[in-house]
């Protein structure tokens, strides 16, 4: 696989804090960075949005640590494959 970048809608508990939860992601192996945001915070739960990005990133070891984390992944939103990363660009739709 030639996966380079992966968005997850992901929900979480309190803790891990979303700094360490970057942290150990980051140490994933092919991964070269990680952002997290916070997108909604609940009483016991926080929506984030996070994003992965690499070279031959595995989506099955990312759900598992996710998973080890306590974290659970509610959609994939956005996948980039191949060579190059594309960035999105905004149409006349948009």
């Amino acid at each position: 696989m030639n996966i380079r970048r992966i968005v997850l809608d992901v929900m979480k508990p309190h803790e891990p804090d979303i700094v360490s939860m970057a942290d150990v992601l980051s140490n994933l192996p092919n991964v070269t960075a990680v952002n997290i945001a916070v997108v909604e915070i609940d009483k016991a739960v926080e929506n984030i949005k996070v994003t992965i990005e690499g070279v031959g990133l595995r989506f099955k070891q990312i759900e598992r640590q996710m998973k080890e984390l306590g974290a659970a992944i509610h959609s994939i939103d956005l996948v980039v494959a191949g060579k190059e990363i594309i960035e999105e660009t905004k149409t006349p739709q948009d």
